[in-house]
C-alpha cells in the first residue's frame, strides 16, 4: 500500500483529524512538516491556494479541505468503516462535522484555542481576553449542542467512532488545554467521558502536537 503524505505545521486540529483517520484505518503515513507562517508561501500555496492546512498526498493526487480528505479516506480504505451504514446516522455524523467547521473551529477554537496555546505558544503572544470572552456565548452554544446530540451514547453519532468523532476531537482536547474548558463542560460532563474515551484511543495518542513534531520532516 502506497504512503499517504500529511502536509502540516505541527499542533493543527485539522491535521490531527487526518492523521487519526489514518490511524484508525491502519494505515501508514509521512508528516512532511511545515515551519510556522510556511502555509501562507510557496510551495505550499501550489499545494493549497488558500494558504491552509492539512494537505493530503497520495498516489500522485493532491487534496485539501478536511472534510473532503475524511472522506477520500474512507473511500480509499473502506476497512474499518468509519461511515455509518444508515441513512439517518450518516446524515447526523455530517451535521456534526460541519458544526465543527463553521462553529467549533470557526469562532471558538480559531479565537480561544489561538488566543490561548497557539499565540502564546507559536508567537509569544499574550491572550486576547476581550476577544476571547465575546467568543465564550458561540462556545456555550456549540458545547451545548454537541453535548445534546452526544447524549448517552459512547460516540457523538452512535456507539461506534465515524468521522465526526475524529474530527471533533482535536479541537476539544485544544480546548480542554484551557481556562475555558470548566465553564464550557458544567453541566455538560457526558462531553468530558467523551473526550476520555478518545484520548484513550491510539489515534489521539499518537498525533498530539509533541508526537506530530517528532514525525515531522520540517521544510
Amino acid at each position: 500500500m502506497s504512503t499517504f503524505v500529511v502536509h502540516t505545521v505541527p499542533g493543527s486540529p485539522a491535521a490531527r483529524a487526518v492523521m487519526a483517520t489514518l490511524i484508525e484505518k491502519g494505515a501508514s503515513f509521512r508528516v512532511a512538516g511545515l515551519a510556522p507562517g510556511a502555509h501562507k508561501v510557496e510551495p505550499h500555496l501550489s499545494r493549497h491556494p488558500f494558504g491552509r492546512m492539512p494537505v493530503l498526498e497520495h498516489d500522485n493526487f493532491t487534496l485539501y479541505e478536511t472534510q473532503a480528505i475524511l472522506r477520500y479516506l474512507e473511500r480509499a480504505l473502506p476497512a474499518p468503516a468509519l461511515i455509518p451504514e444508515g441513512r439517518k446516522d450518516a446524515a447526523r455524523m455530517d451535521q456534526v462535522m460541519g458544526i465543527s467547521d463553521w462553529y467549533l473551529f470557526q469562532g471558538v477554537d480559531s479565537v480561544i484555542g489561538f488566543h490561548r496555546i497557539i499565540g502564546p505558544r507559536l508567537m509569544g503572544l499574550a491572550p486576547n481576553e476581550t476577544a476571547i470572552a465575546a467568543a465564550m456565548p458561540l462556545a456555550h452554544a456549540v458545547f451545548g449542542e454537541l453535548s445534546r446530540l452526544l447524549g448517552e451514547k459512547a460516540y457523538l453519532v452512535s456507539q461506534q467512532v465515524t468521522l465526526a468523532d475524529l474530527i471533533v476531537a482535536p479541537h476539544m482536547d485544544f480546548l480542554a488545554q484551557t481556562p475555558e474548558w470548566g465553564a464550557l463542560t458544567r453541566d455538560r460532563s457526558n462531553l468530558i467521558k467523551w473526550l476520555a474515551r478518545m484520548n484513550g484511543r491510539a489515534c489521539m495518542q499518537r498525533t498530539t502536537w509533541e508526537a506530530v513534531a517528532r514525525l515531522a520532516q520540517v521544510r
